[in-house]
């Protein structure tokens, strides 16, 4: 059976953050999570790859991009609604 979205976009912060799965909650930011500006362009582009999708996303602004970076629940939500409109 495969992992859904919300397990995989986890599983990709845990390893951007380098902690364990278990330590990603839904309502951490991603400060919380230790990722700085390049962990947060990698967590993006590994999000692109695993999911064949496009993030609307501006590295110079990111609070200006349209992808909400609030919270890991905002992130998988972000992502799901962009797997659905690719659909």
């Amino acid at each position: 059976m495969s992992q859904s979205i919300q397990e995989q976009v986890i599983a990709i912060l845990a390893e951007q953050a380098v902690l364990d799965v278990s330590d990603v909650s839904l309502d951490a930011t991603l400060a919380a999570l230790g990722l700085d500006s390049l962990g947060l362009v990698e967590t993006i582009f590994a999000i692109e790859e695993r999911f064949d999708i496009s993030v609307p996303f501006n590295a110079n602004d990111p609070a200006q991009s349209g992808f909400d970076l609030s919270s890991v629940a905002s992130i998988i939500a972000a992502v799901q609604a962009l797997i659905a409109a690719k659909a």
